[in-house]
């Protein structure tokens, strides 16, 4: 696992310098080691957490004449088997990692090579007699890669900051804040800065010498499946994700340093330890955090699954100072991040990464098996496709003139919504429609129509006739799980140079997953049944009859207790104020509403709080930290969640 960074420049050398200064900015992606080349107006750069191949896996990595080179971030796991095909087709390695297998894999097949792939990763290659450089992105995009072309050259990176130190121009984008406000994170491709994109995940893109680019696409999210196809039965489904998971999860324990579990207590994460249990010689090491305040507690039922695992459990409960935890949250994105529950995964990262290098999670069973108390909700609205649409003017003409205080307010627009998609966007994403009308001017409000949400998501929203629940789920695959949940956790693990491995988002298993009919994984109002059905006997009985918990924080109750002046300070400020996003009025009546637990205005209070810090740390750059510094930092990593850094730059 890595960070890297580099450009090609289309009028002149690149240069070691600017290199350097790209990677210095992650040095968190990659405390081991570092490494550049640079070949006439190529530089290729890179920072490395080693995982595989200690000893001679250090990059950039070439072929045999050197006219190959890559810098790679991340993990192949079936680079074995693909090393064994190329060193038959006569290639020579000379090290051991599996990075050296893309260059010749490269060399082999060109792009076409990239589909065989089968793990988490983001890469840039430099064919220096094609004089042309490939960025390639896995799949799901669990790993970051951001570029932008220039004037005077094109650059790559796996966090924006790399980018900004090379001088590329960092001005916020309009539209990709809008999003924000309407979704919690800036989805793919957009960034939060003019210019810079995201590389969409299942796609490679190529520029040469003069700056021309072509991109392509060599893998697509398979549609979620409404009925039984090709003769599949249960008992075979079963069978299936048995055997494919497993081998999912024990690639994902290839490493050459310790590994462990995130182990939250939940049916996913238990799942993922029960299978690395049986697969293991030795315990597998468990990580959980808890809080005093008993609603976001799961401890007890973290420690009960490890028990009979028969992990070694490690845990614990946390009183962070709120502020310093917040200000280190925004320093790790480099864009507005609204989902709260990447301060719990940050805490946990920290507490992991002082006994290993690598753990593997539970994130992916919800999207593709249903799992989600949303789809469930979709589901059960589809009855409201039968309402005529005089009948849902008139719930529309209601709703929008009842007070805001009423209650059912918010019911009555999603049932007047003409289809299902709108109405799970009504619901299922974000801050409600109204509380979104009254507290943000109306130009940074989106059209939430049926037509721009398919102009704006493009194939994550489904054709018409696809069914509500498949809908559903194929958004929360595509668009939210790459934009929030995989940024999320790579982010907050990697701020504490940790690796996560995730093996309910092997593609194998989600390509399964997109046969098996919905009618398999939900009924009822219960989800992932096929899941348990295969898997399920490997948990103990009172884990399954546990209801669905998020990973979160008391947030509520910091924005009432220790964040209450930090939140009024910066929101009713003259400063954001006048940024013309927010109305001022409104807005102190949100904060006053919840303050006094009139409502719960959590959500909103943060999506704005952290869009307003987002701006600030643009305004006021931080100083980078020299070398030691980081390395003083990294040697005590419960240090940041109890107020080790200041929050002066805010």
């Amino acid at each position: 696992m890595c960070g890297i960074a580099g450009y090609l420049t289309h009028d002149s050398a690149a240069a070691l310098p600017v290199l350097r200064a790209m990677c210095d900015q992650i040095r968190h992606r990659g405390p081991d080691d570092e490494g550049y080349r640079v070949d006439g107006r190529c530089g290729l750069g890179m920072r490395r957490l080693s995982i595989i191949d200690l000893a001679t896996g250090h990059q950039p990595i070439s072929n045999e004449d050197g006219t190959v080179s890559i810098v790679f971030n991340g993990e192949i796991y079936n680079y074995q088997a693909l090393r064994q095909e190329l060193i038959a087709a006569g290639h020579v390695f000379a090290t051991n990692s599996d990075t050296e297998t893309l260059v010749h894999l490269y060399e082999q097949e060109g792009t076409a090579g990239i589909a065989k792939l089968r793990g988490m990763f983001a890469y840039a290659l430099w064919d220096s007699r094609a004089q042309k450089l490939l960025l390639v992105r896995d799949r799901l995009g669990k790993k970051p890669l951001y570029y932008a072309a220039l004037a005077d050259g094109f650059y790559f990176a796996s966090e924006i900051k790399c980018l900004k130190a090379a001088g590329v121009p960092a001005n916020p984008e309009r539209e990709a804040l809008r999003l924000y406000l309407e979704l919690g994170y800036v989805p793919e491709p957009w960034s939060a800065f003019e210019g810079i994109r995201k590389l969409p995940p299942g796609s490679w893109l190529t520029c040469d010498a003069a700056g021309k680019i072509e991109q392509g696409s060599y893998w697509e999210m398979p549609a979620p499946c409404e009925r039984v196809t090709g003769g599949l039965t249960r008992e075979a489904a079963c069978r299936e994700i048995r055997r494919v998971f497993d081998e999912a999860v024990r690639l994902r324990m290839i490493a050459d340093v310790p590994l462990g579990a995130f182990l939250s207590g939940g049916i996913d994460s238990s799942l993922v330890v029960a299978s690395m249990a049986r697969q293991s010689p030795r315990p597998v090491q468990t990580f959980s955090i808890g809080f005093k305040n008993s609603e976001y507690n799961e401890l007890p039922a973290a420690a009960a699954a490890a028990r009979h695992f028969g992990a070694d459990h490690h845990e614990l409960i946390l009183e962070p100072d709120s502020i310093a935890l917040v200000t280190r949250l925004v320093e790790s994105f480099d864009e507005p991040f609204a989902d709260d529950s990447a301060l719990a995964t940050f805490m946990v990262s920290q507490f992991a990464a002082q006994h290993v290098k690598v753990v593997l999670t539970g994130d992916g069973g919800d999207e593709f098996f249903g799992g989600y108390g949303s789809f469930f909700d979709a589901d059960r609205r589809r009855v409201f496709d039968r309402l005529p649409q005089a009948a849902r003017r008139a719930l529309a003409f209601c709703a929008d003139r009842l007070p805001y205080e009423a209650y059912g307010k918010n019911y009555l627009r999603m049932m007047s919504r003409p289809s299902s998609i709108e109405r799970y966007f009504e619901f299922g994403i974000g801050a409600s429609y109204f509380l979104r009308e009254r507290i943000l001017n109306p130009e940074w409000i989106l059209d939430d129509s049926e037509e721009s949400l398919r102009a704006r998501f493009g194939r994550a929203i489904l054709p018409p006739g696809a069914g509500v629940l498949s809908e559903a789920m194929q958004f929360e695959a595509t668009v939210k799980l790459t934009g929030d949940i995989l940024a999320k956790v790579d982010r907050m693990s990697m701020a504490h140079s940790l690796e996560v491995r995730c093996p309910l988002l092997d593609h194998e298993l989600i390509e399964l997953a997109s046969r098996i009919p919905n009618s398999w994984k939900t009924r009822n109002g219960c989800g992932k049944l096929i899941l348990l059905e295969a898997l399920g006997d490997r948990l103990p009985a009172e884990l399954l009859n546990r209801p669905k918990r998020g990973f979160g924080v008391p947030l509520a109750e910091w924005f009432r207790g220790p964040l209450r002046s930090f939140v009024w300070d910066r929101l009713m400020s003259s400063t954001f104020l006048g940024r013309g996003i927010a109305r001022g009025p409104f807005l102190r009546k949100m904060l006053e509403e919840h303050d006094a637990a009139r409502r719960d205005n959590s959500y909103a209070i943060w999506l704005l709080l952290m869009l307003e810090l987002w701006f600030r740390r643009q305004e006021t750059p931080p100083r980078i930290e020299p070398a030691s510094a980081l390395a003083e930092n990294a040697g005590n990593p419960l240090a940041a969640s109890g107020g080790a850094r200041p929050a002066a730059n805010l």
